[in-house]
């Protein structure tokens, strides 16, 4: 006893004759306003927190904990393991500290004796840190002056707040909050005894390896008489104290987007996008991924647009943890069109006026010779329709139509207004992409094809989509208003949609929607894309490493998603079809031979008609339509010959055509014929029913000679 009332009186006299000068001591305000988290938050548009991510890489701090929100065991027990005399002194222990000086002096085992008050000092001053573990003598005084004048204008509760804000538990990790989630994913109000004696033993040794720490918990609790088990925390601080601690968002929704708009100097930004719906679209295409898990379908992406706004409602890029690539961002990644783009082809010939929605095209077999060799399309179910109107033809996805459809437009002027519409990986070259480009040879993004579809919806304005509200720009004209009408009925046309889809399918909203879907080559990609009154979506889904999908449609890929969505926006409103522009001219119209049935067909004014009807087969010339003049065969070296087929198809079909093939006659032309490649040259004719030729050609069919 003598000892301690010994030093302290040396100790305060020394401190009475050397007080030195102090810096200027902060508020309390000050300093907790100064306050930067390096976690971001992204909001949506009611202000609810939909993603957060890191954005600063030094140190790891969340938002400043009040000590209203930390437990009060978590308090108690801090306060008594680091000064346990806080409340009673006005800054510095004298007893503590003369003690610690009675042991250094007679080199006894050394221990610092700063008080919380001396702790925040040090944090809000860096000259009165130590360089190398240990303080000099003149900083331990002025530590202690700058610790009393804290203590002047700061309360106690506002010293312990700071304390526990300011201060390096384990890691980077400052800050009772961070310490808090990182180390046991809870909040702060939530920390029991064990933990509290953690964190108590952590501010003394933040990198003391677990052992240590347990040790020294297990003797804080029995010196503080506190019932908690050395087993327990040994238990707790193996679990607790992993080598690299890390801080798991509580809400992680948006990445994609987050990544995006969040950065050190924007660490809280309020997006258009709606909390519950990103969920809704998060959850659909994981349980879709699911049900096509046997169809090797790994990836998918969605998007929402508001019509009118462009404003993105939701934003899925992958479904994150189910994901092939977590960061790889499927609204953004370009990939092949597959037959989305037809309805802007479509479109395009309807503004130009080169066909209306009625006019019949024909859906059969052709051979486009093009630089790299003939260009043969085909139709998804292989099968070809004849005369069909562009109504059908378009609602019921056939290539043909549309590949006859873009030589009337031209690729260079398509692809010129498909650049308009905002697809910026398409190549400026018609060229490159030859009759392939009506059939979506092109890539686009989820992005740029779901606010092109936005733009189809309303009427021709084009305006880049927005994920913040304040970024507004102004809107292009791009499209007609009347074509674009049109053409959005004839998405919706349940009935010209049927003759590929059916009645019942997936696109069947019960809400007015104007749909498209389509597949890329080899089924590497699935698109649906559409539109109500009020909403545009979109929906991928594929693999991101460009392997295909096992036979499925964009029908069975992404439609299934799509209408879930339109259903989900529309459940407590109805989405009715846009009024019909004054442009737009209705008239009832016949078909001649009942190509199609009579039906109310929509035109922009000036190309109305009555009556649609065919030109006469007699001034049509019968042709061979495969296989094509010059065409060479390969035979596959992976398939037995005895599966091996050629199909022969003239156009148009007429009764009594026959086939002739190096001389000898091989069936008729109206029923399908099959042959078996033999290697070598050959000459096929098309003869009509009369025996005279109408058509020939010279073929080859090459391949390796098979080994016995």
């Amino acid at each position: 006893m003598r000892r301690r009332v010994f030093t302290a009186v040396t100790t305060v006299t020394i401190f009475s004759v050397s007080t030195p000068a102090i810096a200027e001591i902060p508020t309390f305000d000050e300093v907790k306003n100064h306050w930067i988290s390096t976690e971001g938050v992204l909001l949506d548009r009611h202000g609810a927190p939909i993603h957060e991510m890191r954005v600063i890489e030094k140190g790891r701090r969340l938002a400043w904990t009040r000590l209203g929100d930390i437990s009060p065991a978590a308090l108690a027990t801090i306060v008594r393991a680091e000064d346990k005399r806080f409340y009673k002194h006005d800054g510095v222990d004298w007893l503590a500290l003369s003690d610690a000086a009675l042991d250094t002096l007679l080199f006894l085992q050394p221990r610092g004796a700063s008080t919380i008050s001396m702790q925040v000092a040090s944090h809000l001053d860096a000259s009165l840190r130590p360089a190398r573990q240990k303080r000099t003598v003149p900083q331990k005084w002025d530590q202690i002056a700058a610790s009393r004048e804290l203590e002047k204008t700061w309360s106690k509760s506002q010293i312990l707040e700071a304390y526990l804000n300011l201060s390096t538990f384990r890691g980077e990790l400052q800050g009772v909050g961070a310490a808090s989630r990182a180390l046991f994913d809870k909040d702060p109000s939530g920390l029991d005894e064990p933990e509290s004696l953690l964190l108590a033993v952590l501010l003394r040794g933040p990198n003391a390896r677990p052992e240590g720490v347990a040790r020294r918990a297990c003797q804080l609790a029995q010196n503080m008489g506190v019932g908690v088990a050395c087993v327990q925390l040994q238990r707790l601080a193996q679990s607790a104290l992993p080598a690299a601690p890390n801080i798991a968002p509580r809400v992680a929704l948006a990445p994609h987007v987050a990544r995006e708009l969040l950065s050190a100097m924007h660490p809280r930004v309020q997006t258009t996008l709606d909390a519950g719906l990103q969920a809704y679209a998060t959850e659909l295409l994981q349980q879709q991924l699911f049900a096509l898990g046997a169809s090797h379908v790994t990836d998918a992406a969605a998007l929402v647009i508001d019509n009118r706004s462009g404003e993105v409602l939701a934003y899925v890029g992958n479904t994150g943890a189910a994901a092939s690539a977590i960061y790889v961002d499927g609204v953004r990644a370009p990939r092949q069109a597959g037959s989305t783009l037809k309805p802007f082809l479509y479109e395009m010939a309807i503004e130009r006026k080169l066909i209306t929605a009625a006019s019949l095209i024909d859906d059969s077999p052709v051979n486009l010779a093009t630089p790299s060799g003939l260009y043969v399309p085909q139709n998804y179910d292989h099968d070809f329709k004849g005369l069909v109107s562009a109504r059908t033809a378009l609602s019921s996805s056939l290539n043909v139509p549309a590949v006859r459809t873009l030589m009337l437009v031209g690729a260079d002027a398509f692809v010129e207004r498909l650049e308009m519409l905002g697809f910026d990986d398409v190549i400026h070259d018609g060229d490159f992409y030859g009759f392939s480009l009506a059939l979506g040879s092109a890539e686009v993004s989820l992005w740029q094809l779901t606010n092109a579809y936005r733009t189809l919806a309303n009427g021709g304005p084009w305006s880049p989509p927005r994920l913040e509200s304040t970024l507004k720009t102004a809107a292009t004209a791009v499209l007609d208003p009347a074509s674009s009408w049109i053409v959005a009925s004839m998405l919706a046309d349940p009935l010209a949609r049927s003759v590929t889809f059916g009645l019942e399918n997936p696109l069947a909203s019960r809400h007015w929607a104007a749909v498209k879907t389509g597949t890329s080559k080899d089924m590497r990609d699935n698109w649906c894309v559409g539109f109500t009154e009020r909403y545009t979506v979109g929906v991928w889904v594929g693999n991101f490493d460009g392997s295909p999908m096992h036979d499925v449609s964009g029908v069975a890929g992404a439609a299934p998603v799509w209408i879930e969505l339109v259903d989900y926006l529309h459940r407590r409103f109805a989405s009715i079809q846009p009024s019909k522009p004054q442009s737009v001219i209705a008239r009832r119209i016949d078909y001649d031979k009942e190509i199609e049935a009579p039906r109310e067909e929509y035109f922009v004014a000036g190309t109305e008609i009555d009556v649609v009807a065919a030109k006469p087969s007699a001034t049509v010339r019968a042709e061979i339509a495969y296989p094509g003049e010059g065409s060479i065969i390969a035979l596959d070296p992976d398939m037995p010959d005895s599966v091996q087929r050629v199909r022969f198809v003239a156009t148009p079909q007429l009764p009594g055509q026959r086939w002739q093939l190096d001389g000898e006659a091989i069936g008729l032309a109206v029923q399908p014929v099959l042959w078996p490649p033999k290697l070598g040259h050959h000459n096929l004719v098309l003869m009509d029913a009369r025996g005279e030729e109408t058509d020939r050609i010279r073929f080859e069919v090459r391949g390796a000679a098979r080994t016995p």
